[in-house]
């Protein structure tokens, strides 16, 4: 199908809103169209982006104006720069079109009403980690834990199976609106090479394939985007040079802090993979050596568990990623990200999204669940 840009017929918005609601219509069903987990927000950045430069190329304010706004864009009274949503905030397969429309209109992770308000989240760093302990420290104990935990190996022909409670939030309206939790599982192929079938996802009782990346006509090789149990036991060991190499993979975006889309990297990798446990090891001291990561108190999952939180804020964004923690046996139990202060598309503390990790096994068939 092919878009029509830079015209201009003279009807108002709902017009054109009813024919690409129409044109969507008469569009066969998709038959399992999605982008991998963890690529949705590469290809949302870069529409954003094309579409923010469109925008300030249209404007009739000079130069120096838009340079004075966009400078005023870290202020805590405007808006915050868009952030870059973690990635189990995954949409459900869509058509191109829908996607499109979706993107252009404003994020959503998941839709419907206002979400619970989340004991806490509003508290600023300082007054959340009172009683922090050295992050290096903390980080430490977690990376010793993961060093013995019983998960994998996984074979190349299995899949890894990871049931989550998500919660995401919905930006269409221009103001934040977090949906209700709801119940997400994955099956993530393994299979060394270009894969066009990368697995499947179940969410509001569907079952869909993941299709390869977008623009990977031949297949989507392991990598980044495609952490196989394979791709992640060749990771560097050494927790220096493994975060040079993330660092290095991790795409860049000037409305987030390098530093905190590595952050989210890692923390994609720790919530949606079964993880060799050297590499689990690597990672959390990995993460202890990034720039603003800290101890965060008594953090909360999108269950409620209440744990030890490893978090980091990005203040160019107004929002804070928080990891969260068995206080027992340090296991990964779940993560969230929150605005930390008042903007012009929500309250500080209002919730972008939040994850619970439930189950996480290796099975033998894709779409079928692990015996309990």
């Amino acid at each position: 199908m092919t878009a029509t840009t830079g015209t201009d017929d003279g009807r108002g918005g709902r017009n054109a809103e009813h024919d690409c609601a129409e044109l969507a219509r008469l569009l066969p069903p998709a038959t399992g169209f999605a982008l991998p987990p963890g690529r949705h927000e590469h290809h949302r950045e870069r529409l954003m982006d094309q579409i923010d430069h469109d925008t300030a190329a249209a404007s009739a304010a000079p130069a120096k104006d838009r340079a004075r706004e966009s400078a005023q864009d870290r202020r805590p009274d405007r808006a915050p720069a868009r952030p870059r949503l973690l990635r189990p905030s995954f949409l459900a397969p869509v058509t191109a079109l829908a996607l499109a429309g979706a993107l252009v209109a404003g994020y959503s992770a998941q839709g419907g009403g206002e979400g619970p308000a989340r004991t806490g989240s509003g508290a600023s760093a300082a007054e959340r980690a009172g009683n922090a302990q050295p992050v290096a420290l903390v980080l430490g104990r977690i990376s010793d834990a993961a060093a013995e935990s019983g998960e994998g190996p996984v074979g190349d022909d299995q899949f890894v199976y990871v049931r989550s409670q998500v919660q995401g939030g919905d930006l269409t309206s221009g103001k934040l609106v977090t949906g209700p939790p709801a119940e997400r599982e994955i099956w993530y192929a393994q299979k060394p090479g270009p894969q066009k079938r990368l697995g499947y996802i179940r969410e509001g009782g569907e079952t869909l394939p993941i299709n390869a990346e977008f623009g990977d006509t031949d297949g989507t090789r392991e990598g980044i985007s495609r952490p196989t149990y394979r791709w992640l036991s060749a990771l560097p060991a050494d927790p220096r040079r493994l975060l040079d190499h993330l660092t290095a993979l991790t795409p860049e975006s000037e409305r987030q802090e390098h530093d905190q889309a590595v952050f989210e990297q890692i923390g994609y990798l720790i919530r949606e993979t079964v993880l060799p446990p050297q590499t689990a090891a690597a990672l959390y001291r990995a993460a202890a050596l990034i720039p603003g990561v800290t101890e965060a108190p008594d953090a909360v999952d999108a269950l409620g568990r209440h744990g030890v939180g490893i978090a980091r804020e990005d203040r160019g964004s107004s929002t804070r990623s928080e990891w969260v923690f068995d206080p027992e046996g340090l296991a990964f139990l779940g993560s969230r990200t929150f605005l930390t202060a008042d903007t012009a598309i929500g309250a500080k503390g209002a919730l972008f999204d939040a994850q619970a990790v439930l189950k996480r096994s290796v099975v033998d068939e894709g779409g079928v669940r692990p015996q309990d």
